[in-house]
C-alpha cells in the first residue's frame, strides 16, 4: 500500500512493540490469547496543531519514544506490510521511561 505517510495536524504516527510470547511461568502464549500490545515506538510526529490564538502548540513526544497507547484506539494501517497506528497525540497515555 503506502511507502510512506506524513500524518496532519496533532496525529502521531506509532508502530506497536510486541509484548513478550511467553508467561511468567514459561507458557507460550498462540496468537489468539495475546493481548494487543500497549507499548509502541514514535515515527513520525504529524505537521502540528495550532491554539485559539494561532500559536503552534508543540509536540509532548518526540520521534523515537516509546510510549503507552490504549490497546483500541488509532486507526491501523499498513506500511510497506507492516502494520502501523495513526492517532492523536492526546491518546496518547504516557512515555515510557527505562
Amino acid at each position: 500500500m503506502a511507502t510512506e505517510i506524513q500524518p496532519l495536524g496533532s496525529r502521531v504516527l506509532v508502530k506497536r512493540i510486541e509484548a513478550e510470547e511467553k508467561t511468567a511461568g514459561g507458557i507460550v502464549l498462540p496468537d489468539n490469547a495475546k493481548e494487543k500490545p500497549q507499548e509502541a515506538l514514535v515515527v513520525k510526529l504529524g505537521t502540528g496543531g495550532k491554539d485559539e490564538d494561532g500559536k503552534a502548540i508543540e509536540f509532548s513526544v518526540a520521534e523515537g519514544d516509546t510510549v503507552l497507547i490504549s490497546k483500541y484506539g488509532g486507526t491501523e494501517v499498513k506500511i510497506a506490510g507492516e502494520e502501523h497506528l495513526i492517532l492523536q497525540e492526546s491518546d496518547i497515555l504516557g512515555i515510557v521511561r527505562k
